[in-house]
């Protein structure tokens, strides 16, 4: 079933608001953007691999990965010592690109 069009949906009730805030929190870190857009490039990708993208040590990336996940984002599946993430929630994806839009059109006005 189609979600309703946003126009058309009740105003956003409290608790609402606090969940979409939380998500915000969640994505409002320079770091997690940039892991979940690597996300979105690779499809699945491994803890060393992702350190190596963003030359970071693999824990702090690791404790990042888990924020997300935590929060339903992320899938993960093990094979041996290695754990695979993916993104599972599609609209984050949505979200991310339309975020990406909104950044570079402000960018381009303010010229």
């Amino acid at each position: 079933m189609p979600k309703p069009l946003l126009r058309d949906r009740a105003l956003l009730s409290s608790e609402q608001a606090i969940a979409l805030t939380t998500v915000f929190k969640v994505l409002a870190n320079d770091t997690r953007l940039r892991l979940l857009h690597a996300l979105v490039r690779e499809g699945e990708i491994g803890v060393m691999e992702l350190a190596g993208l963003l030359a970071m040590k693999p824990q702090a990336i690791s404790n990042q990965l888990n924020r997300l996940a935590d929060r339903g984002i992320l899938g993960y599946r093990r094979n041996g010592n290695n754990i695979y993430y993916r993104i599972v929630d599609p609209c984050v994806i949505e979200l991310l690109d339309h975020g990406l839009c909104l950044s570079e059109y402000a960018k381009a006005r303010s010229r």
